[in-house]
């Protein structure tokens, strides 16, 4: 689960992370109050779950309330479109005001789980303010790494070799390290996913600011922190991912034509690569899970084809606690309840009650066609491309 900007600061605040004044508007007139309260010079920053938003306009240095109003009527009711959100965009639902600081140095921090290590890195870099993935993949030099033991923490002398790596000024080592401690406090009291700071700001009056902030929590790690469903914003997902979280589905949506239903992870996984060789590309990943009955293999078609962009289903499904003969009824329940949206099919049963599951699809009116393995499947989705 992504939070917005503004509660990633107010959660780094109660920590120790230092970052700027400010507060959240969802109006012009309270972004004016809160340019007022901070005096010249702010700030005016979208809040969406997406970075790039400086490019795209979200982002608006003023040097007055006046300015802070227009900027923020400018900004809010719109969808802002970043290279991270694609052509559709997000909604602006509020902006952050705050102080306006100048920067000596801007560095990079982030920690993150790293699955070869099977525990968290820390990941720092002077080159600050920039896409990381641009720093790694032509100056790989600049990004620093460590690893950190998950029963001993994050050491003290860890942070203080990240501080130096980042190249601040000694007086400020101790307080740089300090925030990086405090940071994978927040990692692991919050079962992060992804915390991060682009960039680390050293202010020329001697501060250490988290300018901006990233905070990812573990979805399936939530039931721990009950608090932190009140940050969640559905506005900002995809309203079929959202859909689909109601009914217990595992879905992604892509930008491909074929849509997918699928039990298993790995095999959704492969499902999709079959796709791709086609010359097609799949439109989404769908994992209905083992356990699934036929309102859930429902409502996993009904979502699919709620997506134009979807021109064919492909369905895969290894028979074992989800049987193949309540797929297949699954499949029916949504052709009734949406018979105008239905799409051509393709179908692959192998395992429990295959043929049952097969015989009542061939019985009925859809477009189905029948596979016995994924290379009858290409072929078929190659026939209708």
């Amino acid at each position: 689960m992504n939070v917005h900007e503004y509660q990633a600061k107010e959660i780094f605040a109660r920590h120790g992370v230092p970052v700027p004044r400010g507060g959240v508007a969802s109006t012009p007139e309270e972004a004016r109050g809160v340019a007022e309260d901070l005096g010249d010079g702010v700030v005016v920053k979208a809040q969406v779950h997406a970075g790039g938003r400086g490019k795209a306009g979200g982002v608006r240095v003023v040097t007055s309330a006046d300015e802070a109003e227009q900027a923020a009527r400018a900004i809010l009711g719109t969808r802002l479109v970043t290279a991270q959100t694609g052509p559709e965009g997000l909604p602006v639902g509020s902006v952050l005001v705050e102080e306006a600081v100048t920067a000596q140095t801007e560095t990079y921090v982030s920690l993150a789980i790293d699955g070869s290590a099977r525990g968290v890195v820390v990941i720092a870099s002077a080159a600050g303010g920039m896409d990381i993935e641009q720093v790694a993949a032509m100056t790989p030099e600049k990004v620093l790494r460590e690893s950190v033991d998950p029963l001993l923490g994050l050491q003290p002398y860890q942070a203080r070799k990240l501080a130096y790596g980042l190249g601040v000024e000694p007086e400020l080592v101790r307080s740089t390290a300090s925030l990086i401690v405090s940071l994978y406090g927040i990692f692991t009291t919050y079962d992060c996913s992804l915390v991060e700071i682009n960039p680390l700001t050293i202010t020329d009056d001697g501060r250490v600011l988290a300018v901006d902030a990233k905070l990812n929590l573990d979805d399936d790690a939530l039931f721990r922190h009950p608090d932190m469903r009140e940050l969640h914003d559905p506005g900002q997902e995809d309203p079929l991912e959202v859909e689909a979280k109601q009914h217990d589905l595992s879905y992604v949506k892509l930008d491909g034509n074929v849509g997918c239903i699928v039990n298993g992870a790995g095999l959704a996984l492969a499902t999709m690569d079959v796709i791709g060789a086609t010359g097609a590309s799949p439109a989404n990943f769908l994992d209905v899970g083992g356990g699934a009955d036929e309102e859930k293999v429902s409502h996993a078609l009904r979502i699919v084809l709620s997506d134009p962009s979807v021109e064919q289903v492909l369905v895969n499904i290894f028979g074992g606690i989800l049987r193949c003969d309540v797929a297949a009824r699954g499949l029916l329940m949504a052709a009734e309840a949406i018979p105008h949206a239905i799409r051509p099919m393709v179908v692959r049963m192998l395992g429990t009650n295959a043929e049952e599951g097969r015989r009542t699809l061939s019985e009925s009116s859809l477009d189905v066609t029948l596979v016995d393995d994924l290379n009858e499947a290409a072929e078929a989705i190659r026939s209708t491309t």
